[in-house]
């Protein structure tokens, strides 16, 4: 039987990640846990329920269609919804009338994929655009990752891929045959300072991109700028350093910090962990971006 990926948005027209009009395709499930990830709900790698209780108009639906009574009213009057009980079946989901309860996930075949995939067939060609699939980590799917990039390629488009680096060399390996292009973060050098803010270390991330570096596929680095974490001048001059010395990539994009995606952990119940966290503005940006060039890279600040 196919595996059927769980895919948790498919968005078109993008134009930050690779060159020209983009489709991007993200699957769930990630091996990291960084305290400033824009996309909870691309943690597991199992459908989630989002709650947008702004939206509810208190039909109570929920309730009644609910069979592990995971939502109910309390003594007050209030909607309640306890997360351990509920299986995410989506029972609640298909009948809120409001879409108040949203299904973060669902299953999809490659071919289900290639549908959407193919609807912008024309912007590819006229901007030089293609796919890129990303996450969640696109290497936790790795079979049907290399599926759907042979799909791609067999059509003459683009592909490239985001990662962590943290995955088993085979999971990254199956997919080169197919593929044009990997953006491949680096978040710090420091293996503990790693631990810390994403829960795990850095040594297979590292040793990948050693691998991956000998492989005939273009890499373009990508270090998301965290204040307090990995934002100081030094830090990024020992990472372009370290780019540099060991040969692994001609560029490095540097993320400025967001806080898009703080409502998501309310959605899903949980509490965003860098509340009191604010994104670096545009001198410090252009000041690293001047750091990574005095180390002979190529920089881009943002995309």
């Amino acid at each position: 039987m196919e595996e059927r990926p769980i895919i948790f948005d498919i968005q078109r027209f993008s134009v930050h990640d690779g060159p020209g009009i983009r489709t991007l395709v993200f699957f769930k499930g990630c091996p990291l846990r960084c305290q400033w990830c824009s996309n909870p709900e691309s943690h597991t790698r199992e459908p989630q329920i989002a709650s947008f209780n702004n939206r509810c108009i208190g039909c109570l639906r929920c309730v009644e269609v609910c069979p592990d009574g995971a939502v109910w009213v309390s003594n007050k009057g209030h909607l309640e919804y306890d997360r351990q009980r509920c299986k995410e079946c989506g029972a609640c989901v298909d009948t809120c009338y409001a879409n108040a309860r949203v299904l973060l996930g669902w299953e999809m075949t490659v071919e289900e994929i290639m549908v959407d995939i193919r609807k912008d067939t024309i912007f590819y060609d006229m901007s030089g655009g293609g796919v890129t699939l990303g996450g969640g980590e696109v290497t936790m799917w790795p079979m049907s990752a290399r599926k759907l990039l042979a799909a791609c390629k067999a059509e003459g488009i683009h592909t490239a891929i985001e990662t962590c680096g943290y995955a088993p060399w085979s999971n990254i390996e199956c997919l080169l045959e197919y593929l044009d292009l990997v953006f491949f973060d680096i978040k710090h050098l420091d293996p503990g300072v790693h631990y810390r803010y994403t829960g795990v270390n850095n040594h297979l991330i590292l040793e990948n991109l050693k691998r991956l570096a000998q492989e005939l596929v273009s890499i373009v680095i990508r270090v998301p700028v965290i204040p307090g974490v990995n934002n100081t001048r030094k830090n990024i001059r020992d990472i372009a350093a370290y780019v540099r010395d060991q040969g692994l990539a001609p560029k490095i994009v540097l993320l400025p910090y967001h806080r898009f995606g703080e409502e998501k952990y309310a959605r899903l119940g949980r509490t965003y962990p860098l509340p009191a966290l604010e994104p670096p503005d545009e001198e410090e940006m252009d000041a690293l971006a001047a750091v990574v060039h005095s180390e002979g890279l190529d920089c881009q600040v943002g995309g």
